[in-house]
């Protein structure tokens, strides 16, 4: 299997009957979810974390290490090693999924060439993004993640998200707002 460190496409010609096998594009990813969403005007607005393995300097040994039925099991973060020592880091040829790379920062991209490139782009949110430990109570975690996002009849991005994993975060945009215009 793909190694999760970028955002992969996979392509149809025949209207979705077959699609060509995964393939890293040019966008990081960091083990998070993606969306995106069609534009009226014919590009693509996409969703995601602007990070990757390589901004990660530890790894979580697993998504929910910490957590038993009251939130936190053992009240503290969760077992962690070294990005270097670890055998599941970026470019292992694994292919295996790995936790701890930052959720942050949360981009708006845009594509104009059906998502094979992305050359425009802006940071909704920025911050350290640090997930390496579930616990939100006490403002530890400080990711950005599980966007959504849809344009309204008027063009206007609707785009929510966690927020720290304490709130869902919406926020509206122009997707011109992403080029800066």
């Amino acid at each position: 299997p793909p190694s999760a460190d970028h955002v992969h496409v996979s392509r149809s010609a025949d209207g979705g009957e077959s699609w060509s096998e995964p393939e890293p594009g040019e966008l990081p990813n960091n083990n998070s979810s993606v969306q995106y969403v069609p534009l009226a005007d014919g590009r693509l607005a996409l969703v995601l974390n602007n990070s990757s393995a390589a901004d990660a300097t530890a790894r979580r040994v697993s998504l929910y290490d910490e957590i038993d039925d009251e939130g936190l099991a053992n009240g503290g973060p969760a077992d962690q090693v070294p990005a270097s020592q670890a055998h599941f880091a970026a470019g292992d040829g694994g292919g295996t999924a790995f936790w701890g790379a930052p959720r942050a920062p949360l981009t708006l991209a845009l594509s104009a060439d059906g998502g094979r490139t992305w050359p425009v782009t802006r940071d909704l949110e920025t911050g350290d993004g640090h997930c390496l430990t579930n616990n939100s109570r006490d403002r530890l975690n400080r990711e950005f993640s599980y966007p959504t996002i849809l344009q309204g009849a008027d063009g206007t991005l609707h785009i929510a998200y966690t927020y720290w994993r304490q709130a869902i975060k919406y926020v509206r945009v122009a997707p011109d707002w992403a080029a800066g215009v």
